[in-house]
């Protein structure tokens, strides 16, 4: 005969158990998918050739991948209806999904100015792109947060100034912040043009995800969460990116762990040991296999996409050695 004492423990036991049970990610079936960025293979230039690229990733054993619309000029010279209609069917031919489809950050570049008008033509440039989206069928699109406008360094993207590897006697690492520069209007401003890409994107049929650079808006995990806790639209997600994760001292598998519930897409790239050059993947010290490990565990299925910055070598191989690791890690 069960005593009170033990009917009680078993029932709190139980209950704990399924508390538990309830926080962890309910199976779905489905598996990771292993996808490649369109601009392995082709320049960030105007009228770069994105389906020559399609041929080389629909060869090289991908799952899907991601285009990307380079320049505000391409809206009229490149992405025309008939290469459109073109793109669907070579991606159906190599059985390729598309991930999301991309606007580099310059095409959007002033959704992070305090000028409403400024804004607003944006606003303008993002919908052209989701427009473009829509029709070869993608789910949703992708968008690097802006930075501030009144911030300028000696860099073009200014992302890509984070280190100096070897300074000059008396230099310093600097960027120029402009005089009347307001932290706070800057980021209502944002917030603002946020909600209109998701109310534009929402149109669309689509979804928007933020990826995360140096110096921008959202620089990292945390800055995205406080982002959606502004905005709090489902139709909202990262776009976590590995490399420029570990490049500002974050975990990665941390990282993924903290956005969970708002992980749309995933970008990955290797690091050097000095978290300063994104070197050709399996030649770093990206822990490729804890990343896969933790999409896993908590029910991650979207895309895992390599980005790989072109260094001297062999793009193909790198995305060859990049299919057999990821198939091995997230079988």
């Amino acid at each position: 005969m069960t005593t009170r004492r033990e009917f009680l423990q078993a029932s709190a036991a139980s209950l704990t158990t399924g508390l538990a049970l309830a926080d962890e990610p309910k199976p779905t079936g489905n598996k990771p998918k292993v996808g490649c960025l369109s601009w392995c293979f082709h320049p960030f230039s105007p009228r770069a050739d994105q389906e020559q690229a399609i041929e080389i990733i629909g060869q090289l054993g991908f799952d899907g991948l991601e285009l990307i619309l380079i320049a505000r000029s391409d809206l009229q010279d490149y992405w025309t209806d008939d290469r459109l209609a073109a793109m669907v069917k070579q991606l159906g031919r190599h059985k390729l999904g598309l991930a999301q489809f991309v606007m580099f950050q310059p095409v959007v570049e002033g959704l992070s100015s305090v000028n409403a008008d400024e804004r607003a033509r944006n606003l303008d440039y993002f919908e052209a792109g989701c427009k473009i989206g829509k029709k070869l069928g993608a789910p949703m699109v992708n968008i690097v947060a802006p930075w501030a406008r009144e911030l300028k360094g000696p860099t073009g993207y200014l992302p890509r100034y984070y280190d100096l590897e070897n300074p000059k006697l008396n230099e310093k690492f600097h960027i120029d912040i402009a005089s009347g520069f307001d932290w706070d209007r800057v980021w209502e401003g944002y917030i603002a043009a946020t909600k209109g890409c998701l109310e534009r994107a929402k149109a669309h049929g689509l979804k928007l995800t933020i990826e995360h650079h140096t110096h921008t808006l959202i620089p990292d995990a945390v800055s995205f969460l406080r982002l959606w806790d502004a905005i709090r639209d489902p139709a909202l997600g990262y776009n976590l990116d590995t490399g420029w994760t570990l490049s500002q001292r974050e975990y990665p598998p941390v990282a993924l762990h903290k956005v969970k519930k708002h992980l749309m897409n995933i970008h990955v790239r290797d690091i050097d040991g000095m978290m300063r050059k994104f070197v050709h993947v399996g030649t770093g010290v990206m822990d490729f296999k804890h990343v896969a490990e933790t999409v896993q565990r908590i029910g991650y299925t979207g895309y895992l996409s390599i980005e790989q910055d072109k260094f001297p070598g062999d793009m193909k191989e790198t995305c060859k050695r990049y299919v057999t690791m990821m198939r091995e890690y997230l079988t």
